[in-house]
């Protein structure tokens, strides 16, 4: 019992010290960047009720929430996805609103899955929703933003793999499969099994050209210029060139912004989150087999809640994130900006003023009653392993 005192649940761990402040340095990097293009904060509640997160919103399911009940027996859950609160809390707001609503948030995620074996539990998230907005524009500015705070952050090296859902939504509706047919099929491209996505496709009856637009589920590293190749095998099915067109507009608005270098598109992309209607795109870059940005396009999922309002938005996944950059030796700079004052019990009156004043001039100071058995060696030493500029003495 002592033992398991110390120690934390599976899927959750401490965040001190050096990590810890790194973490708050970077997530304020990150902030800063939503702020600069115009985002207004929102905070909403760690635990909502369950059916936010119901199946028939199509975020995540029921058996990798963590639920619980309150009072009056209702089941509420702690939040495993930040879109559906927002979503909730934008359609209570905004209501009326016929102007764009851009909000950000940063908080933390929890979800209860036992396929999460070695993965964290309880995540932070920063990111953003631009809401009321179905242009391409909006699209191209929410990858800016992408963009923008993976550099900022202090990455050079990444990549940002676009889909569209409807591309495969379209697939599924011009084969007419059934809904196992579409379980095993989104089952093998979640597992990038491609070549089962072959097999699978050599098993129907298609026409030559939906059998073409199929293949392409299996190429993760598509060029545009592939992508304006397939609308000529598209023709015949409405909602997959709508999807190719919507592409192909979409590179010109971030050959504007200047970011197309960063892009690749990818048409077997998928989520787990059904709620996607548009573009979904995943950003990864060396040191994690994790996506370190997830996001796309809801033009649906604010009616749920009474609004009709075209949205679209991403979350950073702030821990991998902050692992990728460990792993790849990009170091976060910590300001070496604070003082320790070290006293004699006689001296303590001195003491106090001096961080007073020190503070009121908006300096970090730290106190400390010298103990008779530690040297000045100690103290000097532990103010270096702290990030303590300089030490005062009063004795």
């Amino acid at each position: 019992m002592k033992e398991q005192l110390l120690h934390t649940p599976d899927g959750v761990r401490d965040i001190y010290n050096g990590e810890c402040k790194k973490k708050l340095i970077l997530q304020d990097k990150l902030h800063q960047v939503l702020l600069k293009y115009g985002y207004q904060d929102i905070q909403t509640p760690t635990f909502e009720f369950f059916n936010i997160f119901s199946s028939q919103i199509g975020t995540t399911p029921s058996r990798d929430l963590y639920k619980f009940f309150d009072k009056e027996g209702n089941t509420l859950v702690l939040r495993p996805d930040f879109t559906p609160s927002i979503a909730r809390s934008a359609a209570k707001y905004y209501m009326d609103e016929q102007m764009p609503v851009k909000l950000c948030y940063i908080g933390n995620t929890f979800t209860n899955s036992n396929s999460y074996q070695g993965r964290l539990k309880e995540i932070t998230q920063s990111g953003a929703e631009l809401i009321g907005d179905g242009s391409t524009a909006a699209d191209a500015e929410i990858l800016a933003m992408v963009v923008d705070s993976l550099k900022t952050a202090g990455l050079s090296e990444f990549q940002i793999s676009i889909g569209h859902a409807q591309f495969f939504g379209g697939l599924v509706k011009a084969a007419g499969l059934q809904e196992e047919e579409e379980a095993e099929l989104r089952s093998l491209i979640s597992n990038k099994n491609f070549f089962g996505v072959e097999e699978f496709v050599d098993t129907m009856d298609l026409e030559e050209n939906l059998r073409k637009l199929f293949y392409m589920l299996g190429n993760f590293d598509l060029k545009i210029e592939e992508i304006k190749e397939a609308k000529k095998y598209a023709n015949a099915y409405p909602d997959i060139l709508e999807a190719i067109v919507k592409l192909e507009e979409l590179d010109e608005f971030l050959k504007v912004y200047g970011i197309d270098k960063y892009i690749s598109y990818e048409l077997g992309i998928i989520s787990n989150y059904h709620y996607y209607t548009g573009i979904i795109f995943y950003a990864y870059t060396f040191g994690t087999g994790e996506p370190i940005v997830k996001g796309g396009r809801y033009d649906k999922l604010l009616e749920y809640f009474g609004k009709a309002a075209p949205s679209i938005g991403f979350a950073i996944v702030v821990d991998q994130l902050m692992s990728a950059l460990s792993r790849q030796k990009i170091e976060i700079a910590v300001p070496n900006d604070s003082q320790l004052i070290v006293y004699e019990a006689e001296k303590f009156k001195e003491a106090v003023a001096k961080a007073t004043q020190l503070r009121k001039d908006g300096q970090k100071v730290e106190m400390l009653m010298k103990d008779p058995s530690r040297t000045k060696e100690d103290y000097n030493s532990y103010a270096c392993k702290n990030q303590i500029k300089n030490v005062i003495w009063f004795q």
